[in-house]
């Protein structure tokens, strides 16, 4: 299996984080993978993306032009990405953030998920949007095992900040369910 994603927003939303995190699932599941982020000048509230390559066989490179997924946080984010992806494409976007009436394809599989929303209502923590939207990524690709990116958390959450994996675990979890029952 080969595959991609870029991830996209504003920094600050976890972005580069989530990126992270999925990147370990697929190594501790044996995959060869790139981790490709990028953000702007102004970190915290400018732009952030990365792009992620999963394969079973090497990978040539960690560019990728035109993504088979995007996991969209933010509507500037949506203006750049959403012309590039694949026909075909999995395109998950942050409806508290992203009108879903931008997206102007019909031939991409959108999942349109209140990240923001259900952070907030059912996480506790709307910073966790992010986690939400990898959860339902996550789900709609099967490019990983949930259980695999929830045993990854400790790698990526600093020991300052451990005491937060349940809430990430809850967020992650609170995605994958909103993507099952809304395909």
């Amino acid at each position: 299996m080969n595959t991609d994603v870029i991830m996209a927003g504003f920094g600050g939303q976890g972005i580069l984080m989530i990126g992270n995190l999925l990147s370990l699932a697929a190594m501790d599941e044996g995959r060869n993978v790139t981790y490709f982020p990028a953000y702007g000048v102004e970190m915290r509230g400018g732009t952030a993306n990365c792009t992620v390559v999963i394969s079973d066989e090497e990978i040539g490179s960690p560019v990728v032009g035109t993504p088979k997924s995007c996991v969209i946080m933010n509507g500037p984010s949506l203006e750049k990405y959403l012309p590039h992806v694949q026909k075909g494409g999995d395109l998950i976007i942050n409806r508290s953030l992203v009108d879903p009436e931008k997206v102007t394809r019909k031939d991409l599989n959108l999942l349109s998920i209140p990240a923001n929303d259900i952070a907030r209502e059912k996480v506790g923590s709307q910073q966790l949007a992010s986690m939400v939207a990898l959860g339902a990524y996550v789900a709609v690709t099967g490019v990983v095992r949930m259980q695999t990116l929830l045993d990854c958390l400790p790698k990526v959450v600093s020991k300052k900040y451990e005491r937060f994996i349940p809430l990430n675990v809850n967020a992650l979890k609170e995605g994958e369910s909103f993507a099952r029952i809304h395909p």
